[in-house]
């Protein structure tokens, strides 16, 4: 069993990241955090109360909201690709306003901020070294896990690794050379990258294979389907949380298609970070050096992985080491089935259902 605690930005694929965490079998998620991102603060914490809560996550967990902007640049926010309110086109997801999406929400969020929460979770699974360790899984901007680690030192002990989506290896998509995540804070990410812990990357060139193509989608709306072909029509949902999801994926395909040219379906980079800490088997990758560009013109936020060992780095997980593992494959089909199983155990459950 892993124990896991998600910092995300939801965000249309940080949403299919909050169902894997809570649907796999082997893996405990302890805590929700939010950040800046995709859409405002108030917005993510919103949509992570409203997933929560759609794919019956259990009582105990709540949403922590935490850094409104970046440590130094200003906030940057994604309506081209998420829609206003980060969830944009998804129909079925339960209002904020609904009594128990709004029991997931702190009562008073100046008390229950994101690092606090991260902190809280750790020692009450680490207990003083007698206990287990934590992962903690960053799908967004690196804000708040760069403030956990400056204000809490004591607890990084307790914190088995850190698996983060974001950067590319030469390649961006919000930018020339960057990748969203890290061009929204590019210092919390070098901060990140500088902790002696062992951490994990998971890149564009990994996330852009996890394409939600029409036999994809098709066994998303209906186990056993398997529509490949355009001319023909998907399968009618099987369920109201099947319709949700199929509304989801639509709205990002649409969003990619029109954005970046993908015509075949939406990567869901997010459900990787999930993914890797349930079946790193499912990948491929290497242990390198990873710094972040903080003041080219035209590169900020570019993540520069030292893939020829110029920096003759050493073996510890610092500022001065192979700071981080690489991965630079995925086992497509391997990462389908995980999802389409996690979906399946989220249907028997989901209040959407009821």
């Amino acid at each position: 069993m892993r124990y896991v605690w998600l910092d995300c930005d939801p965000g249309h694929d940080d949403a299919t990241a909050i169902l894997l965490a809570l649907h796999i079998p082997n893996i405990t998620l302890l805590g929700v955090s939010t950040v800046h991102g995709n859409t405002s603060a108030d917005d993510t914490m919103k949509n992570a109360a409203r997933c929560l809560h759609a794919f019956a996550a259990p009582n105990s967990i709540k949403v922590y909201p935490g850094a409104t902007q970046p440590l130094l640049r200003p906030a940057r926010f994604d309506p081209e690709i998420h829609g206003v309110g980060g969830l944009g086109g998804v129909e079925g997801l339960p209002s904020v306003e609904l009594e128990e999406v709004r029991a997931r929400l702190p009562s008073d969020p100046a008390t229950a901020r994101a690092v606090e929460g991260m902190a809280t979770a750790i020692r009450g699974v680490w207990k003083d070294g007698t206990g287990s360790k934590v992962v903690l899984v960053s799908s967004g901007p690196m804000t708040n896990i760069a403030l956990f680690s400056c204000v809490h030192p004591e607890l990084l002990e307790a914190v088995e690794e850190i698996v983060f989506m974001g950067g590319g290896v030469g390649l961006g998509n919000r930018s020339s050379a960057a990748e969203f995540n890290i061009l929204c804070d590019p210092e919390a990410a070098q901060i990140v990258l500088n902790i002696p812990l062992k951490k994990t990357m998971i890149p564009l060139n990994v996330t852009h294979t996890a394409i939600v193509t029409r036999k994809w989608h098709s066994k998303v709306l209906r186990p056993g389907s398997a529509v490949t072909d355009p001319a023909q029509p998907l399968p009618a949902p099987q369920s109201a949380l099947r319709r949700m999801l199929s509304t989801l994926l639509s709205f990002f395909a649409d969003a990619y298609k029109a954005v970046f040219g993908f015509v075949d379906g939406p990567p869901i980079h997010d459900a990787l970070t999930i993914a890797y800490v349930a079946r790193s088997e499912l990948f491929a990758g290497r242990r390198l050096h990873v710094d972040v560009e903080l003041t080219g013109a035209h590169t900020v936020g570019e993540t520069v992985v030292d893939l020829w060992d110029y920096l003759k780095a050493d073996d510890t997980w610092g500022r001065t080491g192979k700071n981080c593992i690489v991965t630079e494959s995925l086992n497509v089909d391997g990462f389908f089935e995980l999802f389409l199983d996690a979906i399946a155990r989220c249907d028997k459950v989901s209040p959407l259902n009821q």
